[in-house]
């Protein structure tokens, strides 16, 4: 469905992506993670046709984004992080605006559109120049999934969105891989991307630095372990691969690199294990350790 290789952008001498490869499959929600300044906007802009890449390229449908951008435009829809709207129309008026520029038409869009604006608790009726930055958010998407696109780009699109809509959301796109929807999710919000994506990459400085599963992606990092042994438990610090390790009296806390955690068990248990927690790391772990690793914090 997406597609970009040895994607290169530069302004100037500045080199905002060097090399990006992206693929989102049919019916696959992509995570693009980073923090800000990392290339996540730049490569956006280029799959959006807003951008011209000076290396590299980047097909949506197998088609060049850059040269076949208006037709790849009737089957994907876009949601940036911070929605600009006609200031004196209703937001009902702009969202049927979109979706005629779509070419979304039809009983069962409108029927869609009034069951988005439900759910999303959007009032239609008023002009968007009296919206909050949350309600802007909410016309571009309910636009967006009114509209029978293929593809999604969704940039940031709960900023400015409270828990309550924030989960609405996530239903949304997950309704969308199940008709066989495709999603690119950029975001920073860690949690978002781990409820929903099936696969992530992490973009550093206009590299990817990492990409894979959420469970590859776990399998290279670290496990949280809480113990409580009958004995105080000596020695740990001379094992490899533990990280942050707290220790008060019979109880501890640590961090464990996966290939090291049967030794450490092991040197643990004859201690006595009288509790034992283990937690696999968040995405935000996976995140803060692959960016560490790279060089950068």
């Amino acid at each position: 469905m997406l597609k970009t290789t040895d994607l290169v952008k530069r302004f100037g001498k500045f080199t905002a992506l060097n090399g990006v490869n992206i693929e989102v499959n049919q019916g696959e929600i992509y995570g693009f993670i980073g923090p800000n300044g990392a290339g996540k906007s730049t490569t956006i802009r280029i799959l959006l046709g807003m951008l011209k890449a000076d290396a590299g390229e980047a097909k949506i449908f197998g088609q060049d984004a850059w040269k076949e951008a208006v037709q790849i435009h009737q089957r994907m829809a876009y949601v940036p992080g911070d929605v600009n709207l006609w200031p004196r129309l209703t937001g009902g008026e702009v969202i049927d605006l979109f979706l005629s520029l779509r070419g979304s038409r039809g009983k069962q869009v409108r029927k869609r559109r009034e069951e988005l604006m439900e759910r999303f608790q959007l009032d239609p009726t008023k002009k968007c120049a009296t919206y909050s930055k949350g309600n802007r958010q909410k016309v571009a998407l309910v636009a967006a999934f009114a509209s029978d696109a293929d593809l999604y780009i969704l940039d940031e699109p709960t900023s400015g969105l409270d828990p309550l809509m924030e989960r609405v959301f996530q239903e949304c796109i997950l309704e969308a891989k199940r008709e066989g929807k495709s999603v690119l999710l950029s975001s920073h919000i860690l949690s978002e991307v781990e409820k929903v994506c099936d696969r992530i990459a992490i973009i550093r400085q206009g590299e990817i630095i990492e990409s894979g599963t959420l469970a590859q992606l776990r399998h290279l990092t670290r496990t949280h372990l809480q113990i409580e042994t009958r004995q105080p438990v000596s020695g740990l610090q001379a094992l490899a691969g533990i990280h942050h390790l707290e220790q008060k009296g019979h109880t501890l806390a640590l961090q464990v690199d996966a290939d090291e955690l049967d030794r450490v068990i092991q040197h643990v248990s004859p201690y006595g294990i009288v509790k034992l927690e283990s937690a696999p790391p968040t995405l935000e772990d996976v995140f803060l350790r692959h960016y560490e690793d790279a060089g950068g914090r």
